[in-house]
């Protein structure tokens, strides 16, 4: 092995790593949309079939977290510390992994969602992946640190609105006529639903955590 290829062992990927973490975060975009729009469907049909399709993307996500584990591991110097290299990556896992989760329990319950609480979570999550996605693409080169804070800041804030939306709902379910299988059900679904929004905020602060080591 020539002295370059032994050089290049040791030496930053950093367009590597930075452009996987873009790829999963492009990805978790198509599926807040996907799941966004499922929501707003009104033929049941079609809102399974597009909520089904987001496996596709959770299966797409694994593949490339797995790429960022793999070179974290061949990897000697890292742009960043292994462990938020590790921490960032599973935490943007995670937001894939209970997407999909609520999205499943969406098709296989039917629930009647008699006050729009899944297409006001499908907002809320929406716009969470959204600022998600403006941070990790802001880690590249941190130029615009207050992009990156503005962000995760607003991440933090629909978590909030998540817990109020969440509170609020099972509020009006106790209060109503419906089943009690009906009220597990609908609980369930909506309480998934709300640790995606968790799973966005731990990514965020994931992300606020890196800057203050980096800026």
């Amino acid at each position: 092995m020539s002295l370059g290829s032994i050089l290049k062992v040791f030496l930053p990927k950093d367009k590597v790593f930075f452009s996987l973490f873009e790829e999963v975060s492009t990805t978790l975009i198509a599926m807040g949309e996907t799941f966004k729009k499922a929501m707003h469907e009104k033929d049941l049909s079609k809102r399974d079939e597009m909520l089904r399709s987001l496996e596709e993307f959770e299966h797409k996500n694994d593949e490339t977290t797995h790429k960022i584990f793999v070179e974290l591991g061949s990897n000697f110097i890292t742009p960043l510390d292994r462990e938020d290299i590790h921490y960032l990556a599973t935490s943007l896992d995670d937001i894939a992994d209970y997407l999909w989760g609520a999205a499943k329990r969406v098709v296989n319950y039917q629930v009647k969602d008699e006050y729009g609480t899944l297409p006001a979570f499908a907002e809320i999550i929406s716009k969470s992946i959204n600022a998600i996605n403006t941070a990790i693409y802001g880690l590249r080169d941190m130029k615009d640190l207050r992009a990156i804070t503005t962000a995760c800041v607003l991440v933090n804030s629909l978590e909030n609105n998540a817990d109020d939306l969440l509170d609020s709902t099972m509020m009006k379910l106790f209060s109503s006529n419906i089943s009690a299988v009906e009220l597990i059900k609908q609980k369930d679904i909506f309480q998934m639903l709300e640790v995606v929004t968790d799973k966005c905020e731990d990514a965020a602060n994931v992300v606020e955590s890196i800057i203050i080591k980096y800026a």
